[in-house]
């Protein structure tokens, strides 16, 4: 499947060359933005495009933006491989909220699969001598490390929940970061 007929649309609107940021007011109350994805890998790269894009229009400079995309793109890698096992048929639910609803001061993301689940505790330590050659393991140590808050955890119906938060830049009295 070619993801360029879903992604056009989304990077015309995202603007990515971010030549437009400026002109993209923030808006002061908050808003919602929601995907339903296939479990395929295909669909990674749109959700990366809508949280840099989203990133970007709430006010992160480019290197917040950055790790934020790479905590969204693990948590939906994660939520493809791991919770859906690639099975087109589950989807991946992605929200981007920006909250509280009035003045919004942080980005709330979650990511939830509809897989078996599993316990976060259980798994083993990324920077332990035994894993750190590992090709894989690291995916929730980035989240934890780039973003301000992150919570794992079994859904409610089912499936796990990964929920992810970064707080905006200071604004200081002058209007600027």
């Amino acid at each position: 499947m070619s993801l360029d007929p879903l992604l056009a649309p989304v990077l015309l609107c995202a603007d990515p060359s971010g030549a437009n940021a400026a002109a993209v007011p923030i808006p002061d109350t908050g808003h919602t933005v929601r995907l339903e994805l296939p479990s395929i890998f295909e669909m990674i790269d749109l959700a990366e495009a809508v949280s840099n894009a989203l990133a970007r229009v709430v006010g992160f400079d480019e290197e917040a933006q950055h790790w934020v995309s790479v905590a969204v793109r693990e948590s939906v890698v994660n939520a493809i491989k791991h919770g859906n096992h690639f099975d087109p048929d589950k989807l991946v639910l992605i929200e981007f909220t920006t909250r509280p609803a009035k003045h919004p001061r942080e980005l709330a993301i979650l990511v939830k699969d509809q897989g078996e689940g599993f316990d976060p505790d259980s798994l083993p330590d990324p920077l332990a001598p035994e894993n750190l050659l590992k090709d894989s393991g690291r995916g929730i140590f980035f989240m934890r490390s780039f973003m301000d808050d992150v919570q794992i955890r079994r859904g409610a119906h089912g499936g796990m929940e990964v929920r992810m938060v970064k707080r905006f830049p200071a604004v200081n009295a002058g209007g600027t970061a």
